[in-house]
């Protein structure tokens, strides 16, 4: 495994003279999310009386078709985008923004039930206690890159994979995690504008880290 700092400099090569449309790409991809909540969230605050059961049934109808779109729309549009970073990373391949969409829903339905399952089963080992949710997510968190690289696997052996991959990683990815920490707190500062950058640069060392972990497991074992 590489150090921290030769992924983040493998990111900001890739990245050089690409950070237009990398933002542009994390724009869209915020945009949609936003198209698909924000109605629920207006809902909630118009919401005065709480003992109206009319007004409050239209609020939760909003949340759950805020939900059904995540799902189904933004699920994958984030597996489309964590690979497209990959693709600009190990291709040069600088069309984020259409490979963003065309990755993500290229397999659609394999897509959304990775994310629906990966989605699931953080939240189930989170209501155990925060930390166990921490280190399940950093277990799983190669299964967006695995459904696409290998979309012959389930999403339930896609995860499975990713686990084995993270075997003793997973403080790897933590400790890469935690050298982003200043461009989090600048995000805060700047009102969230600076996580149009910090997302990119953060995804593009994670695809990095990615193929470090994914080379050491396909040296040494078989699907």
């Amino acid at each position: 495994m590489k150090e921290n700092r030769d992924y983040k400099n493998e990111a900001l090569a890739a990245l050089k003279g690409n950070w237009a449309p990398a933002v542009l790409a994390m724009l869209v991809y915020t945009g949609v999310v936003l198209v698909l909540l924000v109605p629920y969230f207006i809902k909630s605050l118009t919401l005065s009386d709480l003992t109206d059961l009319t007004a409050a049934k239209g609020v939760m109808t909003w949340f759950w078709i805020g939900m059904a779109g995540a799902l189904l729309v933004a699920g994958p549009m984030l597996v489309g985008l964590v690979n497209a970073f990959k693709r600009l990373l190990v291709a040069g391949d600088d069309r984020l923004v259409s490979n963003e969409f065309k990755i993500g829903f290229g397999n659609w339905l394999h897509h959304v039930w990775g994310y629906l399952l990966r989605t699931i089963l953080v939240f189930l080992w989170s209501l155990l206690f925060f930390i166990p949710g921490i280190i399940k997510s950093l277990s799983y968190a190669m299964t967006n890159y695995i459904l696409v690289d290998y979309p012959q696997l389930s999403a339930n052996r896609a995860i499975d994979l990713s686990r084995a991959m993270m075997k003793n990683h997973k403080y790897d990815l933590f400790y890469l995690y935690l050298g982003f920490a200043g461009w989090f707190f600048l995000s805060i500062i700047t009102f969230g504008i600076g996580y149009f950058w910090l997302v990119p640069y953060a995804q593009t060392a994670q695809a990095s880290f990615y193929q470090d972990v994914k080379a050491e497991w396909e040296a040494g074992r078989t699907l």
